[in-house]
């Protein structure tokens, strides 16, 4: 339980993105996710992988540029992601909450977005996969990261995958 309010949380929360989107703009595509103050801050961190660094300051991460659901306000979310060829698939586990997270119900309901990978930024698409294609993508990533599958046990539901497909450059997302 945390003794925040409300308020100082949600200004916690503000401070944490603005930080990781500056220092992925900054490394081209990374950040130190995990600090030593948010494992201290309960924040659920995704532990580090063994080769994904490449000596990079900390783990690859996409901003995706969204559309509030409810508010029509632009949200950026620094994500996690498993490539899927030119496309990226991002992974609804909110540290294993029972529910989903605020950008996923922002993709289902404006799936036009963009997505900045290291240095360039691209429009794309969300998709939310399902059957055998939602089982190879989760299959791939719990292998990498088992501590997802954690999540989704603890969340008691099972993970939305969303593939963010790229839009080609001759076509115009509406």
């Amino acid at each position: 339980m945390s003794d925040q309010s409300p308020a100082t949380a949600h200004d916690d929360a503000n401070g944490w993105n603005a930080r990781i989107i500056a220092e992925v703009r900054a490394n081209a595509g990374y950040a130190a996710w995990s600090s030593e103050a948010d494992f201290a801050a309960g924040r659920p961190i995704p532990p580090r992988i063994p080769g994904l660094y490449d000596g990079h300051p900390g783990m690859p991460l996409i901003l995706v540029h969204h559309t509030g659901a409810k508010t029509g306000r632009e949200r950026i979310s620094p994500l996690f992601y498993l490539p899927v060829g030119d496309n990226w698939a991002v992974f609804a586990t909110h540290g294993g909450s029972p529910h989903h997270p605020a950008w996923y119900r922002n993709l289902m309901a404006n799936p036009h977005i963009s997505v900045e990978t290291g240095t360039e930024t691209v429009s794309a698409v969300a998709r939310l996969t399902e059957g055998a294609e939602r089982e190879q993508i989760w299959a791939e990533e719990i292998a990498l990261v088992p501590k997802f599958a954690e999540f989704e046990t603890a969340a008691d539901r099972q993970i939305p995958v969303v593939v963010l497909e790229r839009v080609p450059e001759n076509q115009v997302c509406t």
